[in-house]
């Protein structure tokens, strides 16, 4: 990365020696790293460093984990930063949740320290794909401006609905968006289309996709990803 700045991390956690693992391996591979320890502490310091990156714990005092990734997106500065969630709450229900309420990635206790950096570079490595505006795998091109996809010469005529699910998740690949996310960016919040009508889209869309099919992944319980 170019700059120290781009390399800012903030972890949110009140476990003191869970604290120190995080903060001692990420110092060691070279990020800035940043503390918090309780929801309106990570907010206040989230909004003043505006860190690239931000861990978060779920069971926080003061203000839980839930709540705080909800309203850093509202916060214009702080929409597009990447949230991973360190948690000890696995369940799907739980790992659903946190995706629905805007995080990136969803990590449980206890975790691997190195798959936890592995995760933190990959989510970083990522962040600019949602500016591309041509994406392609062999001879799939996706054009994000021109709303057309094309199998070599031959152009896959898709609906409307159909693009914006492919675009949305093509924008970032390898992240898992819930079917609830996808209804959002495909047809609207306030639509009343239910969340499995994006089943039958993407299903339509993996026909249309012929070869190219598998890019579409069923992540079971939660929803769908665009292959790494």
């Amino acid at each position: 990365m170019s700059s120290a700045a781009s390399r800012d991390v903030l972890v949110v956690e009140d476990e003191p020696d869970i604290l120190e693992v995080l903060v001692y391996n990420l110092r060691r591979e070279g990020y800035s790293v940043r503390t918090a320890r309780d929801g309106e502490q990570a907010i206040a310091r989230a909004l003043e460093e505006l860190p690239r990156l931000i861990l978060l714990d779920l069971m926080l005092p003061r203000l839980g984990g839930l709540e705080v990734c909800r309203r850093l997106r509202t916060r214009e500065a702080l929409r597009d930063v990447p949230i991973i969630m360190v948690t000890a709450k696995g369940q799907e229900e739980d790992v659903v949740q946190g995706l629905e309420v805007g995080a990136d990635d969803y990590v449980t206790k206890p975790f691997r320290v190195r798959e936890l950096l592995a995760r933190v570079k990959a989510v970083l490595r990522r962040r600019g794909d949602g500016e591309r505006s041509r994406i392609e795998r062999d001879e799939l091109v996706i054009d994000l401006e021109g709303h057309e996809v094309r199998v070599g010469r031959s152009r896959v005529h898709l609906t409307a609905t159909e693009f914006r699910i492919l675009a949305a998740l093509a924008r970032r690949p390898g992240w898992v968006l819930t079917r609830g996310q996808l209804l959002d960016r495909a047809v609207g919040p306030t639509s009343e289309v239910g969340e499995r009508n994006i089943d039958v889209h993407v299903g339509a869309l993996r026909k249309k996709l012929g070869p190219y099919r598998e890019l579409l992944e069923t992540v079971r319980g939660v929803g769908y990803r665009f292959r790494a």
